[in-house]
């Protein structure tokens, strides 16, 4: 009995051991996301999908629900995966992750696989991942004994169906279902919702959490390594600029990110067995390295914002300094630091 408990403990713990690449000089050339697909141009949803697989390398099963990265990916037979790569509904990205690693170890069990880490990831968009999938997801995040990872791209709507907001869409922003009028100028009045912290906070024993943006790809990259080699459900939130949806020109993509963690709208941080590190840019900001940029120089590059007035900017400003300056742990815990 103590030898079948001694090998399902292995098989629990045993993951890829993916070592963080140190700098630009040390990522491999071998692409496993690459021609094929037909997303729009600067689209940042795409180059999250190359770094994951690139991080994750060719051991790996893929799994997409509905949304952009689905459709784009998959038109007329054609793909760009290299990697085996599955297609589930739009709200059962959790679901896919645990049954997946769940029948991988089964065949490794029965002798009809060689026993072996092989990585599992499975990627959502905002309404497949903070909307509909939420559930799914939080059961996933509870199923400690399997290995797998959830990275929910966020490109702050439902872009596949024309741009409606999701819970992820900021305040103001303009929309197919939220434009401004002569009655209303701001239709969407509900703040972003904070999947990362909600993930983290509710998770007691999900060991990793991390946001990234492909504006910081060597970090993006090695969250994803560090998410697939810590073992059990991870998570990852990235935030994609969708040129389309955010109505800007598809060449300004890296800079909409970089504007996005230097006016502290989007902090960047990794949860690790329960402790936080802030990294990147916005560690300096919350060390006072460096000021955090007018979130104007953020909004209004972009065209979703353009109805915006100057109340608007001050409220948006507002709501990000609170966050910054009051918050307990910022972009995590939205609960007022002590005196």
């Amino acid at each position: 009995m103590s030898d079948v408990i001694e090998e399902s403990l292995e098989d629990y713990i045993k993951t890829q051991v993916l070592e963080p690449w140190k700098g630009p000089k040390n990522v491999p050339e071998q692409e496993y996301f690459t021609s094929g697909h037909r997303t729009c141009q600067g689209c940042e949803s795409a180059q999250i999908m190359k770094l994951m697989a690139k991080a994750a390398g060719p051991r790996t099963v893929i799994l997409g629900s509905t949304g952009c990265m689905y459709v784009a990916n998959t038109t007329y037979y054609s793909t760009p995966w290299v990697v085996p790569w599955m297609h589930t509904q739009l709200g059962s990205a959790g679901s896919a992750a645990v049954g997946t690693a769940a029948g991988l170890k089964v065949q490794m069990r029965k002798g009809k696989m060689a026993k072996e880490p092989i990585n599992v990831i499975v990627f959502c968009g905002d309404g497949g991942g903070a909307d509909m999938g939420l559930s799914a997801i939080s059961a996933a995040l509870q199923h400690t004994h399997y290995n797998l990872l959830i990275l929910m791209y966020d490109n702050e709507s439902y872009a596949n169906t024309d741009i409606q907001v999701s819970g992820s869409s900021p305040w103001g922003a303009n929309s197919t279902f939220s434009p401004p009028g002569k009655a209303r100028r701001i239709m969407n009045r509900r703040w972003k919702k904070n999947m990362a912290g909600m993930m983290a906070a509710g998770h007691p024993d999900c060991k990793y959490v991390a946001t990234v943006c492909t504006s910081a790809p060597m970090e993006a990259m090695n969250s994803v390594r560090k998410a697939l080699s810590i073992g059990g459900p991870t998570f990852i939130h990235s935030l994609d600029p969708c040129p389309k949806g955010w109505d800007y020109d598809p060449m300004f993509s890296h800079e909409i990110g970089e504007l996005a963690i230097e006016t502290g709208i989007w902090p960047l941080y990794e949860i690790e067995e329960g402790k936080i590190t802030m990294y990147g840019k916005s560690r300096r900001i919350l060390r006072g390295q460096l000021k955090r940029k007018p979130v104007a120089d953020y909004l209004m590059r972009q065209g979703r914002f353009a109805h915006f007035i100057d109340e608007d900017i001050e409220y948006f400003q507002g709501k990000i300094d609170e966050m910054w300056e009051k918050w307990l742990i910022p972009g995590v815990i939205p609960i007022a630091a002590p005196a």
